[in-house]
Order: structure tokens, then sequence, then C-alpha cells
């Protein structure tokens, strides 16, 4: 795997700007902040966000994956605001599930998610190398 970042570009802070991989790739479909049983344990934004990443480590794991082999990630938010109040505990969250692995990201609001009570979907590709 290899970070694109282009000469003379401000370093991207928590993503990559681009990714090239080659290998079998991992399609993880949106998580979101319930469990395996899908009950939410938590109506709070970071606990929801740390439970999404937790789901999305459990479905690479199933792949032979890890955090460290994602290569793209799209979250979609229902509040910005509190997205970007929060960062420092998002940042947190997010380290303590997926260590400091920051793959191309993307995340937009938008105004309201299929499961009522959830407050992010995140979705990731992964991409396994081929064995050398």
């Amino acid at each position: 795997m290899k970070h694109l970042h282009p000469p003379g570009w401000a370093a991207a802070k928590g993503y990559a700007n681009g990714i090239a991989a080659r290998g079998t790739q991992i399609f993880v479909g949106g998580q979101i902040g319930w469990n395996g049983q899908q009950v939410f344990e938590s109506d709070d934004f970071i606990a929801q966000t740390a439970q999404a990443l937790r789901n999305i480590a459990d479905v690479l794991k199933e792949a032979g994956a890890g955090p460290e082999h994602m290569v793209r990630m799209t979250w979609y938010i229902v509040d910005r605001v509190e997205y970007n109040a929060r960062l420092k505990e998002l940042g947190e969250a997010y380290r303590s599930v997926m260590g400091r692995n920051f793959p191309a990201m993307t995340c937009v609001q938008v105004a309201a998610l299929v499961e009522e009570l959830a407050k992010v979907e995140i979705e990731v590709t992964a991409v396994l190398p081929d064995a050398e």
C-alpha cells in the first residue's frame, strides 16, 4: 500500500489524500453504532462511533484483515456541529480501535440515517495484499 501525497501539499491530518493498493478487495457495508445483536447501547455520538468502528474491525477480521488494510472510509453523520465540537474525543475513540491507520476519508452530513437512533454510519474499503 502506498500513500499518495502530491508534493507541496499541506499535511493531511487524520486521513490520507489517496492510497494505491493491490490485493483482495474487502468492502464493508455501512456500520452504525449498534452491537452485533443490532441493539444500541448508547445514544451518545462518540460511543456510537466507537461501536461502529469496532463493528468495522470485526468485519475486517473475518476477511483476515485489520485496520492497517483500510484504503477508503466514508462517514455519514447527522450533526456536523457535534462532529466538529467533539473532534478530540472522536480522535481518541478512532485511535483506540483503528490505531494510527488513516485511509482516504470522506465525511458528509446527511438529513437522517435509515436506523432512526443512529448518529453515524461508516463504510470502509480495505485491500488485503497478495501473498508474496
